[in-house]
């Protein structure tokens, strides 16, 4: 309770500093999102943050400032978030905990008057299962999970399927995600079980394969695989498409980083909402607003390497050339039907009782 106490007092100094100090009125605005997934402003990037606070006083005439923070899961966010130890007014979960919260009550309905590009998000990408009425969401950026191998130490014979993740070969070279969630869906595609079951057996059978894998493992990671992989830490690690590129560009001269898609895998949309924890609405539909212009989504695009659904990035001839033809053709694959695939391998929401024998089995797997 001091904690929670000082953090607000905290808050409320530094909002009252920040309009005191500026001599006039200045909004407050709390985004929550996924580590590494917003322009930033680093190495001469577009920043988004600062760009949105200048836009904002240029166009309405008084300031805003952005709190920013980041979580490295979904469970780590819902946790935080059902907790009411915090408020935040923009999060952007992905696609299985939405539907988690919007059952739970715990996002608002958007106002779309609010929010005029979002006729920029491609049709295809609304009325999904987790939003199935467009009522509280934006899309901002899906994909496909993959793994990626470091090619000066996986034979290239080896790296297809699931299979590779689970190798000995490659013992104590290889990374796994670190969230019940993904963990079981590796397990789950490499098996051929649903990853949506109802079916307790069929979890055990996934939860099995988790043990068999444990020993292999050198550890359950998220943003931590960006250093491990670029660096030759470790050898082989299942994560989101976009990242690999990232890690591409960050490699060492001694690692030759590789990716493919497993079949079957996981196909996922994360996207902007408003908690119900909000303190500012507008703003936030405000800022998801400008999130879909030109400058930001494509800069945004282009940071984070993730494939967009906004028209105005994925037909943008200047996104098109610097992102290039294989970012290109494993972002946007060709082959193939996304909401197809989508809707027959992607995360739903699961009923309460499966996601607690879901995270009792993890705990297991995680103390082991």
């Amino acid at each position: 309770m001091k904690k929670v106490l000082c953090a607000v007092l905290a808050a409320a100094m530094l909002m009252a500093c920040l309009a005191g100090c500026s001599g006039g009125k200045t909004r407050i605005l709390n985004v929550y999102n996924w580590g590494e997934y917003i322009s930033d402003g680093s190495e001469d990037s577009y920043d988004t943050v600062k760009e949105f606070e200048a836009w904002y006083k240029e166009t309405y005439g008084e300031k805003v400032h952005v709190n920013y923070d980041t979580f490295q899961s979904n469970e780590d966010m819902y946790a935080k978030l059902s907790a009411g130890a915090v408020s935040y007014d923009v999060i952007i979960p992905s696609d299985y905990m939405i539907a988690r919260m919007i059952s739970e009550d715990m996002l608002l309905e958007l106002d779309f008057s609010n929010i005029p590009n979002y006729t920029n998000i491609d049709d295809s990408f609304k009325g999904l299962y987790y939003d199935a009425e467009n009522k509280y969401t934006v899309p901002y950026a899906y994909g496909i999970v993959g793994i990626i191998w470091n090619a000066n130490e996986v034979d290239e014979a080896d790296a297809e399927g699931w299979e590779l993740m689970w190798n000995p070969k490659y013992s104590g070279r290889i990374v796994s995600f670190n969230n019940s969630r993904d963990a079981f869906g590796t397990a789950m595609y490499k098996l051929g079980l649903d990853v949506n079951t109802t079916d307790k057996s069929q979890w055990d059978k996934a939860y099995e394969e988790l043990m068999t894998q444990r020993p292999l493992l050198y550890g359950q990671v998220m943003d931590e695989i960006y250093n491990m992989m670029e660096s030759g830490e470790a050898a082989i690690g299942a994560y989101y498409a976009g990242d690999y590129f990232t890690m591409l560009d960050a490699e060492a001269d001694t690692v030759d980083l590789r990716f493919y898609y497993p079949d079957p895998t996981n196909y996922y949309v994360d996207a902007m909402c408003i908690p119900s924890c909000c303190q500012d609405k507008e703003l936030a539909e405000i800022f998801i607003n400008f999130m879909l212009s030109r400058d930001a989504a494509v800069a945004n695009a282009e940071y984070t390497y993730y494939a967009s659904p906004n028209r105005v990035v994925y037909t943008d001839a200047e996104y098109i050339d610097y992102m290039g033809e294989e970012a290109m053709e494993i972002l946007y694959p060709e082959a193939g039907d996304f909401a197809a695939m989508y809707n027959t391998y992607a995360y739903k929401n699961l009923p309460q009782e499966m996601l607690d024998y879901m995270n009792s089995l993890w705990e297991n797997v995680k103390i082991n």
